[in-house]
């Protein structure tokens, strides 16, 4: 690891604190008994992440066994009936949020330790003594978030449909508004590059936390991997500490996430401090090309993230994703005065635009992928974003995916972010609208108070971890409306 300590000490001193509030289920339970074997599932209301307590009684006999029960937390509904022990997948189960605890003596107040991500708790009674029923006196959750909903942009379209894809997606970016700005607070709760760059667009036109943002990309450019590498996520418990894996094009977005930041406060101070970090995300990538100007591809999970579409060849939306950093590069050394590394990055991007315009495109204008050369959405969306081609040729090539059913799908509201932008960029606001009231409408329309990791509406149980008990249904990357509704689309 590389570690900046003057860069750590500044995040510290940036971090918000954090709020809370106390909640209480809707469902009406107090006083409720259960038997061995009953259950109570209560209904909170809305999405939070906090600290549950609970206060439980008895009735009949004194208590002459243990309380055993399991307690099941779930951000929606269907989590509620998913068996724990039937999940098999690649990610930890330890993720599961799902406790069982003993009680020994009765009455007794229970204070949780760990952080939940919920709206729905349900109680179930795995074994009781049947001289004694459970009573449940009382269930409490102490909320915590760093936005303040006191300056959160209000957002009115006389649009109903609108204005509540708007408030969903500013609860999903507030719930994963903690000390930094985390993936989701269910899973994996911490600090991902490309999740952070989609959460500062929606929070400058929103909770305007700027500082915040600012600290992020200190905490990133502060513990690197050995090469100076902006490793893909960051842990902060015990301490600060570089996650070991790297990935291609969050390493890049480092570059864009600064000049986004540098755009909207014009904080000249911090582009100069942090500028040799974004410069070194370009140099390394460098090295990631062929003879021919265009990314070396791999087969290897996670070496570049893009989707989570498993079939995804990434080589080409590679090349574009570097592209557009390479634009950014060039747009912060503008900035910052830098003639001559402005330059030479502008040579550096004529070069690689004109290896993928010669090297990964068809006859029919679209970009391949890979050596079975993939036709797939992403590839042209960050070809489009990296400007390889624009105006109304980029619509077009939009415009054209749209009859090609064999293309690779997008499954993520990450990869659509990027769609939604690419038609923003080249002129097709209409469809870009179009795209928000059906994806995330969708999302709405399926009950969600927050928006998800995952969401594919031709397979709405997709999972890339090998079941859905361990997707995250409040998910930062999926913030997006509140970003281009407030940005774009206030009439």
């Amino acid at each position: 690891m590389a570690r900046n300590e003057e860069f750590l000490e500044k995040a510290a001193a940036l971090l918000p604190k954090l709020h809370h509030m106390r909640v209480f289920p809707l469902t009406p339970y107090r006083g409720r008994t259960l038997k061995a074997g009953e259950s109570l599932c209560l209904d909170f209301g809305d999405h939070y992440v906090g600290y549950v307590t609970l206060k439980f009684s008895y009735t009949g006999s004194h208590p002459d066994a243990p309380a055993w029960l399991r307690l099941k937390f779930a951000e929606r509904a269907c989590e509620l009936s998913e068996n724990a022990a039937e999940y098999h997948g690649w990610i930890s189960r330890g993720w599961i949020q799902q406790e069982e605890i003993h009680i020994d003596v009765l009455p007794a107040e229970i204070s949780l330790p760990r952080r939940y991500a919920f709206r729905y708790l349900q109680i179930e009674a795995l074994d009781l003594s049947s001289k004694y029923d459970l009573t449940v006196e009382c269930v409490e959750a102490e909320t915590v978030t760093s936005a303040d909903d006191g300056g959160l942009a209000p957002y009115a379209c006389r649009d109903a449909e609108l204005e509540r894809i708007y408030a969903v997606a500013c609860r999903t970016l507030r719930e994963c508004m903690q000390t930094v700005f985390e993936d989701g607070p269910k899973r994996d709760r911490r600090l991902w590059m490309g999740d952070l760059r989609l959460q500062a667009l929606a929070n400058y036109e929103t909770y305007k936390s700027y500082d915040m943002v600012k600290a992020c990309l200190y905490l990133l450019a502060g513990d690197t991997l050995p090469d100076g590498a902006v490793g893909a996520c960051l842990f902060l418990e015990p301490q600060i500490e570089v996650d070991d894996t790297r990935m291609f094009d969050y390493s890049l977005l480092f570059v864009a996430a600064l000049r986004d930041y540098v755009s909207v406060t014009h904080d000249g101070d911090t582009a100069r401090e942090l500028w040799p970090t974004a410069k070194r995300q370009i140099e390394l990538a460098k090295a990631s090309f062929d003879d021919r100007g265009i990314v070396r591809d791999s087969d290897r999970l996670g070496w570049c993230f893009v989707d989570w579409n498993l079939r995804l060849n990434k080589q080409a939306p590679a090349q574009g994703i570097y592209l557009y950093c390479v634009q950014a590069a060039i747009e912060l050394a503008s900035a910052l005065g830098l003639t001559d590394e402005a330059q030479t990055l502008r040579a550096e991007y004529a070069e690689k635009k004109k290896a993928a315009l010669s090297r990964l495109r068809d006859d029919r204008g679209f970009f391949l992928s890979g050596e079975a050369k993939q036709l797939s959405w992403a590839s042209q969306i960050w070809m489009v974003l990296g400007g390889a081609v624009e105006g109304e040729e980029a619509a077009g090539l939009l415009a054209s995916l749209e009859a090609e059913p064999t293309a690779e799908k997008m499954v993520t509201p990450y990869m659509v972010h990027h769609y939604v932008d690419a038609l923003i960029s080249c002129g097709r606001e209409e469809k870009a609208l179009a795209v928000l009231r059906s994806y995330w409408g969708g999302m709405v329309r399926e009950g969600a108070d927050t928006f998800w990791e995952l969401w594919n509406p031709d397979d709405p149980g997709e999972s890339p971890y090998g079941g859905t008990i361990v997707n995250s249904y409040c998910h930062a990357w999926s913030c997006a409306p509140a970003y281009f509704l407030q940005k774009y689309f206030r009439k």
